[in-house]
């Protein structure tokens, strides 16, 4: 082990210890005994109240105007005192679908500090998408902005479903006026008598592979995984001394550019809430536009960007990233993902050498919770995913679900606190994905000696070619290693003699003249010649991908398959 593994080891125990801020001890929590933290908040509500403390701090701006935490919870209880007025009682839904704006955050904090289940929807969905998504959650409340309210149709709106909206100007009949109700005074919302398993979040998976999943979680999950992030920034502060001191040094307030969805955990746990707990500033931006990311960093003074690795990387690519006076305040850079493209932690490690720069591994269904490392940790082992959380037990499985031992490959399965109480209204999909409190995640990957995670692909991202096994990721991160390759995803399509072939949809850099036989000679150059893809289309337009930046490959493979059969 090295010294910098041994370091991590020992003060992850020290922080973890009896008496220390993050002491863990175990719980029973459905009828087993799990690790959490001590001083963790029980519920959500009382998670949020406490950030009143932060009083006229500056929590979020917004095109140029700033929601100070007074002003943010003057208009939480509004609209707390608005909901309880229409009657709606603990455990019931309060869907929330708009782009990330402050009112997202009021509408979701009120719901939750009067004990209902704030249940954020894909913004980015169309009518036919946001009617399923209702549906399933069946909403006493749907928060929305205009945007979102002309996607669906009046039959949603006598549903026996309330509708507060942020709009300008008139607005259909039988619509709450949000701007006229979170103007109304009204005193401290008190949270109602609740229990650590009581439900306080549905989010819904990404839906990456097939239609979007909610994930119901219970006050006590939630409140762990926000501890969680806690522990993380201690054990990377302590484990990282230099760069924190060149932080402080600059004596500037730590600002995070938000531009990942808050209807996804990377979004609303790692930025808004965590923000929201310890008194830091969010920047919200409407939607995703490296240029536009530049002129934010520079004149917001921003220090923490998080974001899908394809969004770090237009992020790099842009003019001017390298100047002390574009960037200069930027601290960190953190990304996540199976397969990270070596270019971007060369990248990351030659232009941001001493940044507390960091990576992580988890999913919705655990809140967030798996594994994570940045710093010199990230420095450290830049291809994994870090070390794994305090409150997480791992099991590397084989095919029948035994333990593997480190360094051999397998799927990942979590256990823990923050685990999924399971999908709502969906018994099927929870037994499929559950084993004994054990969730499956789905994802192929090893521990280290040392205890670092490293995530290799998904399970369905496995090519079987003529029983050889390829990790999809692998020849992704290789093709993207050319310089002119923008996006690449790889999957498997059908072979009469194969059984699977190794195909390829890949986006290069417009006037590049890059053609499939160079891209299959770049990747014969650095790979075994049978994971050299069969077929490869290329394309100048970008690839597509859902609001958290994973790309669509069942999407592009029917595409692809259809394409080919025609």
């Amino acid at each position: 082990m090295s010294p910098l593994s041994e370091l991590a080891h020992k003060v992850r125990a020290q922080l973890t210890a009896p008496g220390a801020p993050f002491e863990t001890e175990e719980a029973e929590v459905d009828g087993r005994s799990l690790r959490v933290y001590r001083n963790a908040f029980p519920t959500l509500p009382a998670l949020i109240s406490s950030a009143r403390a932060h009083g006229a701090k500056p929590f979020i701006r917004y095109q140029g105007e700033t929601w100070t935490y007074d002003r943010f919870f003057a208009e939480v209880d509004a609209i707390a005192a608005q909901l309880r007025a229409w009657g709606l009682k603990p455990g019931e839904r309060v869907a929330i679908a708009m782009r990330n704006r402050p009112e997202w955050a009021v509408v979701f904090a009120a719901a939750a500090l009067i004990g209902a289940v704030p249940a954020p929807l894909n913004s980015f969905g169309l009518g036919e998408e946001l009617h399923a998504a209702l549906e399933d959650v069946e909403p006493q409340v749907f928060a929305c902005d205009a945007e979102r309210l002309a996607r669906i149709d009046a039959d949603t709106r006598v549903a026996g479903c309330r509708i507060l909206c942020v709009g300008e100007g008139a607005l259909p009949a039988g619509v709450a006026d949000y701007r006229a109700l979170a103007s109304q005074g009204a005193e401290p919302a008190q949270a109602p008598a609740l229990g650590p398993d009581d439900p306080a979040l549905i989010l819904f998976t990404s839906g990456a592979t097939s239609r979007a999943k909610g994930v119901l979680s219970s006050q006590r999950a939630v409140c762990q995984a926000l501890f969680n992030i806690d522990f993380i920034g201690a054990l990377s502060g302590m484990t990282s001394p230099e760069a924190v001191a060149a932080l402080m040094a600059k004596g500037l307030p730590p600002t995070t550019l938000t531009a990942v969805p808050l209807f996804h955990v990377s979004g609303l746990h790692a930025q808004l809430l965590s923000s929201l707990r310890n008194g830091r500033q969010l920047v919200f931006v409407t939607r995703w536009d490296p240029a536009q990311a530049m002129d934010v960093i520079r004149e917001e003074r921003i220090t923490q960007f998080n974001g899908a690795p394809s969004m770090v990387m237009q992020l790099l690519a842009q003019p001017g990233f390298d100047d002390p006076a574009q960037t200069g305040t930027l601290a960190g850079l953190g990304f996540g993902g199976a397969g990270l493209p070596q270019r971007l932690i060369d990248e990351v490690m030659q232009r941001r050498p001493n940044s507390l720069s960091g990576i992580g591994f988890g999913l919705t269904e655990t809140n967030g919770v798996g594994a994570a490392a940045s710093g010199a940790l990230f420095a450290y082992k830049p291809r994994s995913s870090g070390m794994t959380s305090p409150i997480v037990e791992v099991r590397i499985a084989d095919i029948d679900g035994q333990p593997l031992a480190p360094c051999q490959s397998g799927e990942i399965w979590l256990r823990g606190v923050t685990v999924m109480q399971g999908y709502w209204r969906n018994p099927d999909a929870t037994a499929a994905a559950m084993q004994d409190g054990w969730f499956r995640t789905g994802d192929v990957g090893y521990l280290d000696e040392e205890g670092f995670l490293f995530v290799v692909d998904r399970i369905k991202d496995v090519i079987n070619r003529c029983g050889e096994k390829i990790a999809a990721a692998e020849v992704e991160s290789c093709l993207l290693q050319q310089p002119d390759v923008l996006e690449a995803a790889v999957f498997a399509v059908p072979d009469e003699e194969m059984g699977e072939a190794v195909a390829a949809v890949v986006s290069v850099r417009e006037g590049s003249g890059l053609d499939a036989e160079a891209l299959r000679a770049h990747v014969g150059a650095h790979l075994a010649a049978y994971k050299v893809p069969a077929i490869v289309q290329v394309r100048a337009d970008a690839l597509p991908r859902n609001p958290a930046g994973k790309l669509l490959k069942s999407q592009l493979r029917s595409a692809f398959i259809a394409a080919s059969q025609a």
